[in-house]
């Protein structure tokens, strides 16, 4: 029961999800009642099902390996006759949740896996109204219940769908994370922290744990942030990055922002933030410099191999 776990699905959750799609007791015996017709005609479906799949090249793309598709037309078979033998309780639910993984994991688009279903209730209701064709409200509620259960897969399906992607983002997000923007030491008490490409919130965020630890750890005065290499920045993360230079001041750093571009100064006075507490300059060379002035250093032009002195009194 791994999967229905890790989504958090309980016998509570899987009650709500029935009642929502009013899948009753008597929804279940109906399906029980045709489970004899859906042995009879599931091989039949299945073939009509895969040859539809293999018309399409991006579904086909799946199933070049003949051994492979025969044994993914032996599982959706199971799958399908699965649907009205009742009992859907917490074993169905998670059986379904594989099934879904599975497919997510090949990398199948759930538009295609979606598309599964439609197939299959379109072939699936004609025969029940053919086998109803003198009872044509028993062929309607019959139908109805296969397709609140259906729906009630299709809710499942896409379930794990999210679920894996939302995995992969993380796995994404902790990779990025470990291969961030480096915070660069200078010189004592000064640090650089040059940004390249989009700054998305998520990123803002670990940027400023970042800077905050380097100014602990190298006990600096003075960071210069550049921003020479970031296209764009929107309201939220300007307002982030005040809040970052504010959360450096508390620490007794301060922050000079340089490569400021025409657009991202726009946006920040556009926006009304606060720059009060923000110098800025035009280029990184500025910023370093500055940071010298307020540091104590006094560069003087030399020979090659000559190193700036911190400036005496």
């Amino acid at each position: 029961m791994a999967l229905i776990k890790s989504l958090n699905i309980d016998e509570r959750e899987i009650h709500q999800r029935k009642e929502f799609l009013e899948f009753r007791e008597e929804d279940e015996e109906r399906l029980k009642e045709i489970n004899s017709l859906a042995t009879a005609y599931a091989q039949e479906v299945i073939d009509d099902f895969y040859d539809h799949v293999m018309d399409f090249e991006e579904t086909r793309a799946f199933f070049t390996d003949p051994k492979v598709l025969e044994r993914v037309k032996n599982s959706q078979k199971q799958y399908f006759l699965r649907l009205t033998q009742g009992h859907y309780d917490e074993a169905y639910v998670e059986n379904r949740l594989r099934v879904g993984a599975v497919h997510e994991r090949i990398s199948l688009p759930i538009k295609s896996y979606l598309g599964m279903y439609n197939f299959y209730l379109r072939a699936v209701g004609a025969r029940i109204f053919e086998r109803y064709k003198d009872d044509h409200a028993k062929a309607l509620e019959t139908f109805f219940s296969l397709m609140k259960l259906t729906f009630f897969d299709m809710g499942l399906a896409i379930d794990t769908y999210i679920d894996s992607r939302e995995r992969t983002i993380g796995q994404q997000q902790e990779a990025i994370k470990e291969l961030s923007t480096p915070v660069l030491p200078f010189r004592e008490g000064i640090l650089i922290l040059p940004i390249v490409g989009m700054i998305d919130s998520f990123r803002a965020s670990q940027l400023t744990e970042q800077l905050l630890r380097a100014i602990r750890d190298n006990r600096a005065k003075v960071v210069v942030v550049d921003i020479t290499g970031v296209p764009y920045v929107d309201s939220r993360v300007a307002s982030h990055l005040v809040q970052t230079v504010e959360a450096a001041r508390l620490m007794g750093s301060k922050v000079i922002i340089s490569g400021v571009a025409p657009e991202i100064a726009l946006t920040m006075v556009t926006l009304g933030i606060d720059l009060g507490r923000i110098e800025t300059v035009g280029d990184m060379l500025s910023g370093v410099e500055r940071a010298e002035q307020l540091s104590g250093y006094k560069v003087t032009r030399g020979s090659f191999g000559d190193e700036s002195e911190p400036g005496q009194a």
